[in-house]
């Protein structure tokens, strides 16, 4: 009777935790990684590099597809930004240029955004099978001598699974996303041509 007992407390208790686990919050620590060649086009200018990011929330989505504060999956700014700031000044570099973050009068200059980063469920129309979607985009604002180039670089991904994404997970699939963004828009050639003119 006693070891009945116990067995029933252990499978409630495994039970609450295993609820807990799958609807408990994720911090996600990014560190996306441009691995495509730019243009080179500078030579050895300055230009101002400035990252921004203009989401809406740092509350990118939930693992749930609801609206649960407790399944929320959040991206730090003050974490992602730092890094998104050196990937660009390591990307003005490769292209030729000197990346400086100080602003002077006449200096060309690059400002980069996280404009969105969004994580939803999607329906994978297959059973058991559930569907995360994920969406960045970034905005790059070129400036040199009173022209202005915007380009605007979307990235998304469909990722199908049977048991919902753990933190290790979703942050290499977000990884994947921005870098792809980041490839995305440094290898846009408009960006060095109007920096370089």
């Amino acid at each position: 009777m006693r070891r009945r007992h116990f067995l029933r407390f252990s499978g409630a208790l495994l039970a609450s935790v295993m609820l807990v686990g799958c609807a408990s919050p994720q911090y996600l620590q990014l560190s996306p990684q441009r691995s495509a060649s730019v243009p080179q086009t500078g030579s050895g200018q300055q230009v101002t590099v400035i990252v921004a990011d203009a989401r809406d929330s740092e509350v990118i989505g939930t693992r749930s597809g609801g609206n649960m504060s407790t399944a929320q999956i959040t991206v730090n700014s003050h974490e992602l930004i730092p890094r998104l700031q050196a990937e660009t000044e390591r990307a003005v570099r490769d292209m030729g240029f000197n990346p400086t973050r100080e602003a002077a009068q006449g200096r060309p200059s690059l400002k980069l955004e996280l404009a969105s980063l969004h994580y939803g469920r999607g329906d994978s129309g297959q059973p058991l099978v559930d569907e995360a979607r994920i969406e960045g985009v970034f905005r790059a604002i070129a400036q040199n001598k009173g022209s202005t180039y915007t380009g605007t670089y979307t990235s998304r991904r469909t990722q199908g699974y049977a048991i919902k994404p753990g933190e290790d997970a979703n942050t290499r699939m977000l990884n994947d996303l921005l870098s792809d963004g980041l490839n995305r828009a440094f290898s846009d050639p408009e960006l060095g041509r109007l920096l370089a003119r």
